[in-house]
């Protein structure tokens, strides 16, 4: 990850929560003061950025691609 850690046995799991405006939610979260895993990553498939919940397991926010 870009935080410097190292992937763990078992690989990156992750809760994965499909949103429809991810762009707007950033915004929300940062405004709350959320801190991310990642930077926003832009795709084929749409757009993803990454969480921790409050038990610091991983979730990522995704939003689709359209069509």
């Amino acid at each position: 990850m870009p935080d410097g850690r190292a992937q763990a046995a078992g690989g990156w799991n992750r809760v994965v929560l499909y949103v429809d405006d991810l762009d707007t939610l950033i915004d929300r979260l940062r405004a709350a003061e959320t801190p991310f895993r990642n930077d926003i990553e832009r795709g084929v498939g749409g757009a993803q950025i990454q969480i921790d919940d409050p038990d610091g397991n991983p979730v990522e926010l995704h939003e689709a691609s359209a069509g």
